[in-house]
């Protein structure tokens, strides 16, 4: 077997051709904006525009907060146009530099960017050498306060939760650095920020949602559906939020907000397993020759005679069927697209059933229902003991629960989604709001692509356009598709013309690749 030690370097999750390198773009553009009618607002008043969010809010890309990023998120690019029909300033507490990273004293608690290095993503000082952050949550803060309350992290229920930025509640887990470095005291509430400033117009996108299935999504579906449990307080940071819970915060939020007569923007969640975390990497990445395979088979041969046993001793009890345990039969043959072996928490305990079958784990190949998480890309086909060649990850030892989203773990993620996205369409009708489809923009986006002007962005990773290396949140040029998309639903609800006025934005002005040499 000593032919897998390296497997994971041909699988071709990263292996780009020279033309569709993603391009950098020269941040020093100019929008040009042909107006074909006058500018009008309609109803809408954008002179204090606050934009309460997650991560998309802030601008997060690259899996990093920086500040180019920052300076291209979505709403600052919609302030850039609502200052045209009367908008104000626009406050976001900026980074200081354009590494990524974040310290707390001399402790890094986020890491750099990552950057593009012709093969696929890394992170920058993987690429360039050693790199220290020069944004300390400790000593240089920015004064507020701020239009963009977006906070990467932050879920649903953080909206409300009095101390979620007290930096000395950082490193315990119980705030968000990056509340902590825009929060106007260390009691105060990202909600409370935001009504402080009495805004005219807000947008409220992806917090309502996103965060509260994305940590269980990405961890493998390490984490549980809490439905039925109100209490946010005894969740755990992978954990699903129940959907009576967003529904109560979210409700609250929108009535704070309009209270005062201000207008918005909701956007709703979208599924995020058609993202490229989760459908980059596939399930039957695994080359084996002849020789390879039949060593391999031959070790899987006592698992699969014991589940033979097991089906022949339960045959007829209903606990144990034919097709599980087809399902999970190991066989291994020569070619390239053997698919990997994982843990599946969802199949039957036999040893619960029997004790003579407790020996028989829980084993089964992956199939295509199956969703490999990006990272796994970089540890299917290591050894997990450096010395022995018959330990190869993925193989002979099986994925953990945390590489893969297993078709069970993505119908609890989908089931909460639509949840939310109930809540929250019912929320922007009942209370007069443009509404965004966000959930729909992605689908058009993992299938036929979204044209914008001269572009069409896809899902795909690194050469689609439209979500960065990280695999989950938008390039810059993606962040301006996103700020077209909020204008056109303002434009049907309020009576501004943003769109019929050319008032919008050139895609081509917005980078889908920030360059290495960007500091």
């Amino acid at each position: 077997m000593k032919n897998l030690k390296y497997i994971y370097l041909s699988l071709g999750i990263f292996a780009f051709t020279a033309c569709n390198d993603p391009e950098d773009v020269d941040l020093t553009q100019e929008i040009i904006i042909e107006e074909t009618a006058e500018l009008t607002a309609g109803s809408a008043d954008f002179s204090n525009y606050v934009a309460l969010g997650a991560s998309f809010s802030a601008g997060y890309t690259d899996g990093a907060l920086f500040k180019a990023g920052q300076q291209n998120s979505f709403p600052a690019i919609l302030a850039q146009q609502f200052a045209l029909a009367g908008g104000g300033s626009f406050n976001q507490p900026l980074m200081n530099d354009n590494f990524g990273g974040l310290l707390l004293g001399s402790t890094q608690i986020a890491d750099n960017r990552l950057v593009f290095n012709g093969s696929g993503p890394v992170r920058l000082q993987d690429l360039i050498g050693p790199i220290m952050p020069t944004t300390n949550l400790r000593t240089n803060n920015p004064s507020g306060p701020f239009n963009n309350m977006g906070v990467p992290g932050a879920k649903s229920f953080h909206l409300v939760a009095n101390g979620y930025g007290n930096v000395d509640g950082v490193l315990p887990g119980l705030a968000n650095p990056y509340f902590a470095r825009m929060a106007s005291s260390a009691s105060s509430s990202m909600l409370e920020d935001a009504l402080a400033q009495g805004p005219t117009f807000f947008t409220l996108s992806e917090i309502g949602g996103g965060n509260d299935v994305l940590a269980y999504a990405t961890s493998g579906g390490v984490g549980l559906d809490q439905k039925g449990n109100l209490d946010p307080r005894t969740y755990r940071s992978n954990d699903i939020t129940d959907p009576n819970v967003f529904a109560q915060v979210m409700s609250s939020a929108v009535t704070a907000l309009t209270a005062n007569g201000a207008k918005g923007v909701i956007a709703n969640v979208p599924y995020i397993t058609n993202l490229p975390y989760f459908t980059t990497v596939p399930y039957n990445p695994i080359p084996l020759d002849a020789a390879t395979a039949a060593a391999v088979n031959n070790a899987y041969a006592p698992y699969n005679g014991g589940l033979q046993g097991a089906l022949a001793a339960l045959t007829g009890t209903g606990l144990f069927t034919a097709e599980e345990a087809a399902l999970r039969t190991i066989v291994f043959a020569e070619g390239s697209t053997n698919a990997v072996v994982i843990i599946d928490e969802d199949l039957t305990d036999l040893g619960a059933i029997n004790p003579a079958f407790a020996a028989l784990p829980k084993y089964r190949q992956a199939t295509a229902d199956d969703l490999l998480v990006l990272t796994s890309s970089s540890f299917i086909g290591t050894l997990a003991d450096p010395n022995n060649p018959l330990t190869v990850n993925g193989v002979a030892i099986p994925l953990a629960d945390k590489w893969v989203l297993t078709p069970e773990e993505q119908a609890l993620v989908l089931n909460a989604t639509d949840a939310y996205n109930a809540t929250l369409k019912a929320l922007a009708d009942g209370n007069g709001l443009a509404f965004v489809d966000f959930k729909a923009l992605l689908e058009e986006a993992a299938t036929t692509g979204i044209t914008d002007g001269n572009f069409t962005l896809k899902t795909n990773l690194v050469t689609g356009g439209l979500v960065s290396l990280d695999g989950i949140h938008l390039t810059s040029r993606g962040y301006a598709l996103l700020a077209n998309k909020f204008l056109e639903a303002i434009d049907a609800t309020y009576g501004s013309n943003f769109i019929e006025a050319q008032v919008k934005v050139n895609l081509g002005a917005y980078p889908t690749n920030y360059s290495p040499l960007l500091q």
